[in-house]
């Protein structure tokens, strides 16, 4: 029997890569609509975006995938990548930024621990939107565990949040 030990703390996702069917069109919803900065092409197969300056934080390729279509329902897969503003007003800007592209969002949740946008990429992937709230914020059970819950998210109030 193995032992387990836990992962250190400092670990982070550096970066997401993703097969698409259009370079083209995966640029205009990563780098035009949400504001990520392409670092790198490499040629007219793939790219990298970053925020920040970071060598980059989302791939984008279409070795595999030119031309081709989103898994279907039930198959296994990416189920979203999720991308973490770090304040009310900066998710708030990314969501007037998909609603002006108009992008249907598919859902929008307050956790408790966080407020959640959830949409499509052009190719099909799910994507999150989210900030979280400060940890002093989050609710707490009884015992002080975590009490994470989902609730509606008011999008209009997000959006107006400057």
């Amino acid at each position: 029997m193995s032992q387990h030990t836990a992962i250190d703390p400092q670990t982070r996702i550096g970066h997401v890569h993703l097969k698409v069917a259009d370079l083209d069109r995966a640029l205009a919803f990563y780098r035009d609509v949400l504001g990520f900065e392409v670092t790198q092409l490499y040629g007219r197969e793939a790219a990298f975006l970053s925020a920040g300056g970071y060598h980059h934080h989302i791939g984008l390729n279409t070795w595999e995938s030119k031309g081709g279509s989103p898994p279907p329902p039930g198959s296994t897969g990416l189920f979203h990548v999720a991308i973490l503003y770090p304040t009310r007003a900066a998710l708030a800007d990314a969501v007037r930024r998909v609603r002006a592209a108009g992008i249907a969002i598919d859902g929008a949740s307050d956790h408790g621990v966080s407020e959640a946008v959830y949409l499509r990429d052009p190719d099909g992937n799910g994507v999150e939107l989210y900030r979280d709230r400060p940890e002093a914020e989050w609710p707490r059970a009884m015992d002080g565990s975590l009490a994470m819950t989902t609730q509606r998210l008011d999008l209009d109030a997000l959006a107006a949040s400057e």
